[in-house]
């Protein structure tokens, strides 16, 4: 129908269709596998909007033979729910329910816990998307029962392909034949921010203020000033994100300063702020142990505060994160101990190390310098080091006092 929104009507109707996403839908997609295995059990969606999460629920369901029912969070209660679920009864629901929940994080804990009884007995199959991170968001007995999908924002080469089907449709409604200048089909994608439904907007704008061939000059009119692919809804997943940590890691102020206030430009103040404090342990670390506790405060302030004096605090947090010392000598030592427990190894603790007797153990405060040499590591790990002294100042003087006290037990 003519009527209809352009992006609904060249939604893909196949995963063969749908653009981007080859990690859930591709040759060896994990979606695609478990749908051709027959597979389908409760799904979480998470990812910035115009990635596919809708799309890939109506394939679902339709591959499926199931059901489908659509409810929006944002505007549904558990009335609705119920309603739904009481037609499995009727002979409309008698082949089962696939129920798509919309932004399901702004269903309330109670509501979220609600949708569980539908979901162990079978009487609905749950497919629930959020834009924010399901681990934060979502109640975790229904993150437990179900399979979590992450969908990543669209590379501009990947939404070319859609673009061009939807200037196809267009001048088939029409009764034209309008042409895009391939440069101005990526302009289109670039400015879309990996968001398929808003890059078809643009293109749709462009067509119909275009003569006959739609040009790069007229995309960039139409385009906003501001654009990135940062979704003010999402968390450390998307790009604004990284390029604010990897700016901070490698001791840029001014560029950390640039995507710091992207973001808050965005409205979104929780994000940086959980950010940051994730760098303050990660990229400067042992270097300045302090950080954590600075960034901290300032993150408390910049929440008391909201926006836009938050942006002052978070500011401080962040210069002081860019120009500080550098090191990830216990990120990158806990890595390596995960390493050795995913294989299975250190799985005995030593017997002076067990409660409730000790036998055999050592208490340092009663040695010289509050040190005894013992064997700590399991008798598997014994001689392995996963800390490594980093060569910033702070580091350098613990390593100092380090081999001064083992030296003197020597």
């Amino acid at each position: 129908m003519k009527n209809q929104p352009l992006a609904d009507r060249i939604r893909p109707t196949t995963l063969d269709e749908m653009v981007g996403q080859a990690h859930l839908v591709g040759k060896n997609g994990i979606l695609r596998r478990m749908m051709e295995r027959d597979r389908l059990g409760n799904m979480i969606f998470s990812g910035p909007p115009g990635t596919g999460k809708t799309t890939a629920a109506n394939i679902i369901a339709k591959q499926s033979k199931l059901t489908l029912y659509k409810l929006n969070a944002t505007t549904a209660s558990l009335s609705d729910v119920k309603e739904i679920a009481q037609s499995t009864s009727n002979i409309f629901g008698a082949g089962g329910i696939l129920l798509y929940l919309d932004e399901i994080q702004y269903f309330n804990r109670k509501q979220q816990q609600s949708l569980l009884e539908y979901m162990e007995d079978g009487r609905i199959t749950l497919i629930a998307s959020t834009t924010e991170n399901p681990y934060m968001n979502i109640y975790s007995a229904i993150l437990s029962r179900s399979s979590v999908f992450e969908f990543k924002s669209i590379t501009p080469s990947d939404i070319i392909p859609a673009l061009l089907r939807a200037l196809s449709i267009l001048n088939r409604d029409e009764g034209c034949e309008k042409q895009a200048d391939q440069d101005a089909l990526l302009c289109i994608a670039e400015h879309s921010g990996g968001d398929v439904r808003r890059a078809i907007g643009i293109l749709e704008n462009a067509y119909y203020v275009s003569a006959k061939r739609i040009l790069r000059e007229t995309v960039e009119e139409l385009c906003p000033s501001m654009t990135g692919i940062f979704d003010r809804a999402g968390d450390v997943h998307y790009d604004l994100l990284s390029a604010l940590q990897k700016s901070i890691r490698g001791s840029d102020p001014d560029a950390a300063i640039f995507y710091l206030a992207k973001i808050l430009a965005g409205g979104d103040l929780l994000s940086p702020c959980r950010r940051l404090q994730v760098i303050a342990s990660e990229d400067i670390g042992a270097a300045y142990p302090m950080a954590p506790v600075i960034v901290r405060a300032a993150v408390e302030s910049a929440k008391d505060l909201g926006l836009p004096e938050a942006a002052i605090p978070l500011a401080n947090a962040t210069v002081i994160l860019a120009t500080a010392p550098k090191s990830n000598s216990a990120y990158t030592a806990y890595a390596a101990a995960s390493e050795d427990i995913e294989l299975g190894r250190g799985a005995e603790i030593p017997l002076h190390l067990q409660s409730p007797l000790f036998k055999g153990y050592k208490y340092p405060h009663d040695y010289p310098n509050h040190f005894v040499e013992q064997t700590y590591l399991p008798k598997d790990l014994v001689g392995k080091h996963y800390y490594t002294f980093g060569q910033n100042k702070t580091e350098q003087a613990a390593k100092a006092y380090y081999d001064v006290i083992r030296k003197k037990q020597q």
